[in-house]
């Protein structure tokens, strides 16, 4: 059932395909080309057409997966097109002028997306350091300036190397980080690399430590109980519905990490009674969708992960427009409810397809000020 959508695209793209081939007389030469190849590539290697492709997917799969999900909506505009603005009713011939201006557009429109996801590719591991202030009023002198650097949505595997990591840990560590967060989905599914990707973990250094919270792919792999065990040995914690109180100066700072947070479900059961009414409360949540349970319950910060900024972006009147705005109002970046903070980190990996585009990876500085 997993591949079902994917072979749903696969009969919507080839019938796109067919469909502008008949309406605009693509050259039988070129038909030949782009059909062969993609039924070689389906033959070699099936993974890609799963409806999530995973680390285990190639990249010549995953861009003809992208290639079926630009061309099927531009063939259903064009063929809406011609149904309502058309040759007209007894026209049986189209003017060639207007077919060479038609195939002209249809070609930009069909090299468009091609080009974009060209560029995704390229600078999808362009890492960018975000350097965020987030104020709260009454923040007690010995938290004021403290440094959170913060990693997120690894998905070390086929698309995210071991030496992509420890390029990103190596930036972490020039940040000078009084704790050091890592907010879960270090790999995508149980297949994939889980301990080279502690062991480069391992290098993050913080002068209050390397802390984390496991997100819902350690949780699909049902890697959660090694990953939390392992990074113990390895001098990390991640915090499974627990809590450490750490101490800066005189201040304190109630450090609590959840497991992902099921959508199903209620958000964090039974985490209020983890909340310290004398201390700043700072959350690890995979989900950012527990952000207003969270404010409720008496958490001054929630940091969060899991959407990678919506991994795809488009910018359209100055509005930034993904799919994950569709699932989430918490998509990427720092949201405020009464005086309670969350931050969405856009992560370093990728998931579905290897492209980042308007979203690039992140590593965030975050500083505690006071109002």
């Amino acid at each position: 059932m997993r591949e079902l959508p994917g072979f749903v695209f696969l009969i919507l793209g080839f019938a796109a395909q067919l469909y502008l081939i008949r309406v605009f007389s693509i050259p039988r030469a070129v038909v030949r080309v782009v059909l062969g190849c993609q039924i070689l590539v389906f033959l070699s290697n099936l993974e890609p057409f799963s409806f999530w492709i995973d680390s285990k997917g190639s990249l010549p799969g995953s861009l003809m997966l992208l290639w079926w999900w630009a061309i099927t909506p531009l063939a259903c505009g064009v063929w809406f097109w011609r149904r309502f603005f058309g040759k007209p009713p007894g026209e049986k011939t189209i003017d060639p002028a207007r077919r060479a201006v038609l195939r002209t557009a249809v070609s930009a429109l069909a090299a468009a997306p091609a080009l974009a996801l060209g560029v995704g590719i390229i600078t999808r591991k362009e890492l960018t350091v975000r350097e965020v202030p987030l104020k709260f009023a009454n923040l007690p002198r010995d938290l004021q300036g403290l440094r959170l650097v913060q990693l997120s949505d690894i998905h070390m595997g086929s698309f995210y190397s071991a030496a992509d990591l420890a390029r990103a840990v190596d930036a972490a560590n020039g940040l000078r980080a009084d704790l050091m967060l890592v907010t879960g989905d270090l790999i995508t599914d149980r297949f994939d690399p889980l301990d080279k990707c502690l062991l480069e973990l391992k290098r993050l250094r913080a002068a209050s430590g390397v802390w984390g919270c496991l997100g819902n792919h350690e949780m699909h792999a049902n890697v959660e109980r090694y990953t939390a065990a392992k990074a113990r040995q390895l001098g990390m914690r991640f915090l499974r519905h627990q809590t450490e109180m750490l101490r800066f100066g005189s201040a304190k700072l109630n450090l609590v990490g959840v497991d992902h947070q099921k959508r199903n479900l209620p958000y964090l059961k039974h985490t209020a009674e983890l909340v310290a009414p004398d201390a700043f409360n700072l959350l690890l949540s995979h989900n950012p969708d527990v952000f207003p349970v969270a404010e409720k319950q008496g958490f001054q910060l929630t940091v969060s992960g899991h959407t990678h900024g919506g991994q795809l972006n488009l910018e359209l009147l100055g509005k930034n427009l993904n799919v994950v705005d569709l699932v989430t109002p918490f998509t990427k970046g720092a949201y405020h409810i009464n005086g309670s903070s969350l931050y969405v980190n856009s992560g370093l990996g990728t998931i579905g397809v290897p492209v980042r585009l308007g979203s690039p990876p992140e590593i965030t500085l975050i500083t505690l000020c006071n109002s």
